[in-house]
């Protein structure tokens, strides 16, 4: 999508087209068919910040806000931290759901700080390994699953990465099963978390995990000044609160008139020059060389056109 919104860009300022997202998440669609299981539960598997619903097969497993349960996951059996039970999921599939398999035990917890210090140690035995084999490769995070005997390393690249002979060299070290698993600059962000340039944490690490694409044109929507510095965030990317923003300004625009209409008002010809959707004011300027500022309320559309009602 990265070329959609080229033309739309001002020439008085930079090409931000860069800023766009090349790649498609998995943004999941709720056509409100989907009957989901009760009780549900939102957990969240702590390495990577990644947010999972599950429920219980059996009706006497208690499940604790604040407490670890095992599930599996993409990779295999994990532990997750259960954040409390979701009375109103949205956007959900029956894929998104999985079934806890137990609660975590007193050796369960033990055995994932043991693995929380291997994890550390992994790090510089990764970082040397990569180096011998002259590896353009970051590593992000490091983590072992607590009922499978596999680590995964996940890490950024500016390009494809040939990383057999690596996981050869790290299967020796390790004796266990190894993956590698490459991700973006989004993905980099959401797993090693931090401040944005509002001051709070990011977004994506501490809001929502499902990284919806964010295009330049949502920034134009909201008004805002096409500078980088300005509109995105420390991946590199648009900010991930633009498009968390742009389906209530996309809703407000739909009752409102758009920028260049034409009507008259207090007996002559005005153009509409700008929507303050935050303000719910609307300036407009006359002919005869005014400029006002009218509340958006005052705005009506009768048989397909707008007036000005007192």
């Amino acid at each position: 999508m990265s070329d959609i919104f080229e033309n739309d860009i001002d020439s008085q300022y930079e090409d931000i087209s860069s800023l766009e997202d090349n790649i498609g998440y998995d943004t999941p669609e709720d056509d409100g068919s989907f009957v989901y299981p009760k009780p549900l539960y939102k957990l969240q598997l702590e390495y990577s910040s990644e947010g999972v619903y599950a429920t219980v097969n059996n009706p006497k497993l208690k499940i604790e806000r604040g407490k670890y349960v095992i599930i599996p996951t993409r990779y295999g059996k994990d532990m997750a931290l259960v954040l409390g039970e979701s009375t109103t999921p949205v956007g959900i599939k029956p894929s998104d759901v999985v079934v806890i398999d137990r609660v975590a035990t007193e050796t369960d917890l033990h055995r994932a700080q043991e693995f929380k210090k291997r994890e550390k140690d992994a790090f510089p035995i990764f970082k040397e390994k990569v180096q011998a084999h002259g590896l353009d490769m970051k590593l992000i995070a490091t983590h072992f699953l607590l009922d499978e005997q596999k680590v995964l390393f996940f890490f950024s690249a500016d390009n494809r990465v040939d990383f057999r002979e690596l996981v050869k060299d790290l299967v020796a070290v390790f004796k266990m099963r190894i993956e590698l698993r490459q991700v973006g600059v989004r993905d980099e962000s959401r797993i090693t978390g931090g401040l944005g340039v509002c001051g709070r944490p990011y977004c994506c690490h501490s809001v929502s995990d499902k990284l919806r694409p964010v295009s330049i044109r949502m920034a134009k929507d909201q008004n805002l000044s096409l500078n980088s510095m300005k509109i995105s965030g420390q991946c590199g990317r648009l900010l991930c609160c633009l498009s968390y923003e742009y389906d209530w300004y996309a809703e407000a625009r739909k009752k409102l008139p758009s920028e260049g209409i034409h009507l008259f008002y207090d007996g002559t010809r005005f153009k509409i020059t700008e929507v303050n959707l935050l303000t719910s004011l609307i300036k407009m300027q006359g002919e005869d060389g005014r400029i006002v500022e009218i509340n958006a309320k005052r705005f009506v559309k009768e048989n397909g056109s707008w007036k000005i009602v007192s």
